[in-house]
């Protein structure tokens, strides 16, 4: 199975899930981010589910595990462009995303971050200004 790619946009990590995972795709996942949140510092992390379908307790669980994992890196996690009937199995299931954010796209989900660390506009793609005493 192919890996969900990870998308570094200023210091937030992008995670577009295109496909329905199945189980070892959703380890290999939590495993590649932890990877790249431990090597870039991210800030933030956005993960995609627009494409997904179809959820399960096991991929519901993941969402609040990779934020559990991002919260270790000091990074926040929003989940954007959850269809009615993804949100609808969670409850059903009686899954919490924990810490993890919801926004219903994209651009809502990296305004939720910038306002996470209290910054607006294009600072958010670049480094904090010097402090000077």
């Amino acid at each position: 199975m192919d890996r969900v790619p990870i998308l570094r946009i200023g210091d937030v990590l992008l995670v577009s899930i295109q496909v329905d995972l199945q189980d070892q795709g959703v380890l290999d996942l939590q495993e590649d981010l932890a990877e790249q949140l431990s090597s870039i510092s991210a800030r933030g992390v956005v993960i995609d589910i627009s494409a997904v379908e179809i959820v399960d307790s096991f991929i519901g669980r993941m969402f609040a595990t990779i934020a559990s994992v991002s919260q270790l890196f000091d990074a926040d996690t929003v989940v954007v462009g959850m269809r009615p009937a993804v949100a609808i199995t969670l409850v059903e299931l009686g899954l919490t995303l924990g810490n993890v954010r919801t926004a219903l796209n994209l651009e809502k989900g990296l305004e939720i971050l910038r306002g996470t660390r209290g910054r607006t506009g294009l600072e958010w793609a670049q480094p904090p200004p010097e402090v000077t005493r």
